[in-house]
């Protein structure tokens, strides 16, 4: 799953850690989930999406859906 976690923790010039620190999980959480290693839970893809006041759908996107005609 593609996602645009570090380009938008980039633009509020936060760390990993400092995500992580806001996110209540670990840095290596954070680090797989931006590498596409881990995909989040519901319940965190939402805290997420509060937290860069963003859509789920803004963040993650399916590898098939860069393949679809919109």
């Amino acid at each position: 799953m593609k996602n645009r976690l570090k380009v938008l923790r980039a633009e509020r010039d936060w760390s990993q850690a400092d995500l992580a620190l806001r996110l209540e999980v670990s840095r290596q959480t954070v680090n797989a989930v931006e590498t596409g290693k881990y995909e989040p839970s519901l319940s965190l893809a939402f805290r997420m999406a509060r937290l860069f006041g963003q859509r789920i759908e803004d963040i993650f996107q399916p590898e098939s859906d860069s393949n679809s005609s919109t």
